[in-house]
């Protein structure tokens, strides 16, 4: 049987690494899953979800000329966030991500603007939350620059 990029396959965890776990596949043929396709959710542990000898659902994302066979348990699930690996690490992510972060350049002042803390909603994905960190980064650096150009003298500078 021939494996093909978008199908779903059923596989055994044959191994797991800190990046990601080996899926035999059978017909001596295994793929990996790396850490970033295991859950919806941040996942610390790979640990804390799979175990070797655990059967698995995973849909086929590439295969390389060389052989290597790309797969992901969360794009295999038919209900993103409702399968039965997607509580894992969901809830500590959000709570962890970005407090402490909201009174940066804004000293002291806390009033209306706690809406830095990026919390749209708690199924909010790894790419969204970059995107907005970068989006957040890249407007704070332009306003650095701002502040900085025409300041440039070197060190010390003239101080009259």
């Amino acid at each position: 049987m021939a494996i093909k990029v978008g199908e779903k396959v059923t596989g055994k965890v044959s191994g797991i690494t800190n990046f990601g776990a080996f899926i035999d596949l059978g017909d001596h043929k295994t793929g990996l899953v790396h850490i970033s396709e295991v859950s919806d959710g941040y996942v610390k542990d790979i640990h804390d979800i799979l175990s070797v000898g655990d059967e698995v659902t995973v849909k086929v994302l590439s295969i390389g000329d060389d052989g290597k066979i790309g797969l992901s348990i969360r794009k295999a699930s038919d209900h993103p966030g409702e399968g039965s690996h997607s509580h894992h690490g969901e809830h500590n992510h959000d709570e962890h991500s970005h407090h402490g972060h909201a009174n940066n350049g804004n000293h002291g002042h806390r009033g209306g603007h706690d809406n830095r803390n990026g919390h749209k909603g708690k199924n909010e994905s790894f790419d969204d939350l970059l995107s907005d960190f970068m989006k957040e980064s890249e407007s704070r650096m332009s306003v650095i620059k701002k502040n900085t150009e025409g300041k440039r003298g070197g060190r010390g500078g003239r101080r009259s």
